[in-house]
């Protein structure tokens, strides 16, 4: 899919990849990559969210074909790598946060990258945050949008309860698998029921746990979004490592990605950030902000979650542009 019409006005025009690959990252894991523009171009690796959701062909067009080489891959368990998480005996042990910092250094590495800019939203921010951190001498840039770090209070606001106030329909909708008992700790009563190796009990859950999401990404309903992600077999991917990630708070020490920003100062960068976004409230990216104030914050006040509404597209196709020939 290469994403809603709209973007055709925003975005540089759709690209084939001239190569594919699997990363064969340990653990059993073979992990899908591309690699599209201009293979003698500026490098870019593009971190998408979730965890759990996959790459799509759209997210190529956020950069020049001309002047970038554009590197995508899919995550552990999701997209076209495998083992998927969709399978009824997944197992989970190795889906880390730092194992896919890891995997993208090995990617890295076997691309013959020396340095590249880093691009992230949503969950892609958490994990671009994560590996600008651990390896910032081979980041040229950072771009984060949606800005998410896995913090108690970030989590409880959206899948605790908070979010509810703003969407009640939806949110009856989401508790409605969970026994009114067990509705306390949602996560957790998600997290029983998603890794059941039953798929009457897991394919329900995941994809009353993905309706949520996808739900809520854009600042007006947008069914088509839902529809494209609610498919079985990659709902239950998404939804089993989402949770898998949220029960584990991401394997980060409590506020690990805001306190150890200082470790962005010398890399350039840009905070994209609807400033209706129910997912991810601009109250994280503001904390960056705060802690790395060397970014260029850019608050789009049309928006809320996803990068496919026009007023983000513009922001993150903007910032690209800005980095293109630095």
């Amino acid at each position: 899919m290469n994403g809603p019409a709209h973007l055709d006005e925003i975005l540089y025009p759709e690209i084939e990849p001239y190569e594919t690959g699997e990363l064969l990252a340990g653990d059993g894991n073979r992990l899908y990559w591309e690699q599209s523009g201009n293979p003698d171009g500026k490098p870019v690796v593009f971190l998408h969210g979730g965890p759990g959701s996959g790459t799509s062909p759209w997210q190529r067009r956020f950069f020049d074909p001309a002047v970038y080489r554009i590197v995508l891959f899919d995550q552990r368990g999701c997209g076209r790598s495998t083992p998927h998480a969709s399978h009824p005996d997944a197992d989970l042990r190795h889906n880390t946060t730092w194992h896919l910092v890891g995997d993208i250094e090995l990617l890295r590495r076997n691309l013959g990258i020396e340095r590249w800019q880093v691009f992230g939203g949503s969950w892609g921010s958490a994990l671009a945050l994560a590996y600008a951190e651990s390896h910032p001498e081979v980041v040229t840039e950072l771009i984060v949008r949606g800005v998410f770090t896995l913090r108690a209070h970030e989590l409880e606001w959206f899948y605790e309860g908070g979010a509810s106030a703003l969407l009640p329909d939806q949110w009856e909708d989401f508790i409605a698998p969970i026994p009114v008992l067990e509705r306390q700790h949602l996560i957790e009563a998600y997290h029983r029921r998603l890794f059941d190796p039953d798929p009457a009990v897991h394919v329900p859950a995941a994809l009353a746990w993905t309706t949520w999401e996808a739900s809520s990404l854009t600042l007006r309903p947008d069914p088509a979004l839902v529809e494209s992600m609610t498919e079985d077999a990659a709902a239950t991917a998404f939804a089993r490592i989402e949770n898998h990630y949220f029960v584990h708070g991401g394997w980060f020490r409590e506020d690990q990605l805001i306190a150890d920003a200082g470790a962005l100062r010398d890399i350039p960068g840009v905070i994209v950030q609807g400033r209706y976004d129910l997912c991810t409230p601009i109250m994280t990216a503001w904390d960056l902000h705060r802690a790395w104030p060397e970014a260029e914050f850019v608050v789009v006040d049309d928006a809320g979650h996803s990068a496919t509404e026009p007023g983000i597209a513009r922001a993150l196709r903007a910032a690209a542009d800005r980095f293109a020939h630095a």
